[in-house]
């Protein structure tokens, strides 16, 4: 089992943009989004990238994968019908193999010398199945990510079996049906943004398609819970962190991560300081 190619997803109407977003990475060198994803994947050994994106908005990524420019292909989505369409639209790109996928909307951090595509690769190759990387999150987040209820691997501390899979549960029913064993308490294994996929995926979603008249509702999640009942499905807990910089301060939030596992980190701690140490509390300017 060989991974040679990756999908990047990106063209939501609502969220198309971010990936265009600039920020400073931890060598303190501004950059777009799009390429540090780019450079998660090159970085995994990947050269075949499809990046599938809006009608109209080719030249933008293209400016915006820097470097990286040369080894990607773009593919549209014609109309907005939602993720699993879209994802069925790199179909001619990944042909008969398996391969990885990415969000467009989600940056990366390792927790170690290898990046977090180079740990979700080795664990597919090593358990020669589909495997989509978790994260362990908390409840109030369960709105903006798929989430597995799963049982552990034996002698396997960060590798589970999937049994289900839900996009974007309710608290109460993720109580109920995803609790996993270990995680504490109000805490699921979500979705980290990144999968190792089979070209069989793409089958699963013509399928869900075709059976419906609201194309919009068939999601990634809705594939992959027929995927863990028909072959081996595993969910991994990826030594790294996954930044949403689609949601309210997420842009914020993945920028002051990255700054703080950086070079620059000593004066942006500086910086944060004087800034709170200067700004009143409850300071409203409406």
């Amino acid at each position: 089992m060989k991974i040679q190619k990756a999908v990047i997803t990106a063209a939501s109407p609502g969220q198309h943009t971010l990936p265009l977003q600039r920020l400073v990475d931890r060598r303190g060198v501004e950059r777009t989004a799009l390429e540090l994803v780019l450079s998660e994947v090159s970085e995994a050994g990947i050269e075949e990238i499809c990046v599938v994106i809006q009608p109209g908005d080719e030249k933008a990524y293209q400016q915006a994968a820097g470097a990286h420019a040369g080894r990607v292909c773009f593919v549209e989505q014609p109309a907005a019908l939602g993720y699993g369409d879209a994802l069925r639209r790199s179909r001619s790109f990944v042909k008969d193999s398996h391969f990885l996928h990415l969000v467009g909307d989600h940056l990366y951090l390792s927790q170690t010398e290898r990046c977090c595509a180079s740990q979700l690769i080795e664990t597919a190759v090593q358990n020669e199945c589909s495997v989509s990387a978790v994260q362990a999150t908390r409840e109030s987040m369960l709105p903006y990510f798929g989430t597995v209820s799963a049982s552990r691997v034996h002698n396997a501390s960060h590798l589970y079996k999937i049994n289900q899979v839900v996009e974007k549960p309710t608290p109460t029913f993720a109580e109920q049906e995803l609790m996993v064993a270990g995680l504490r308490q109000g805490t699921y294994l979500c979705f980290f943004g990144m999968h190792i996929l089979p070209p069989e995926i793409m089958a699963i979603l013509d399928r869900l398609l075709e059976s419906t008249d609201d194309p919009k509702s068939i999601t990634l999640s809705s594939a992959l819970n027929e995927l863990a009942s028909a072959k081996k499905y595993l969910a991994f807990e990826v030594q790294g962190k996954r930044y949403n910089i689609g949601i309210q301060y997420g842009v914020l939030v993945a920028q002051l991560a990255i700054a703080l596992t950086g070079q620059d980190r000593d004066r942006v701690l500086t910086d944060l300081v004087e800034l709170l140490a200067t700004t009143p509390q409850g300071c409203s300017h409406d």
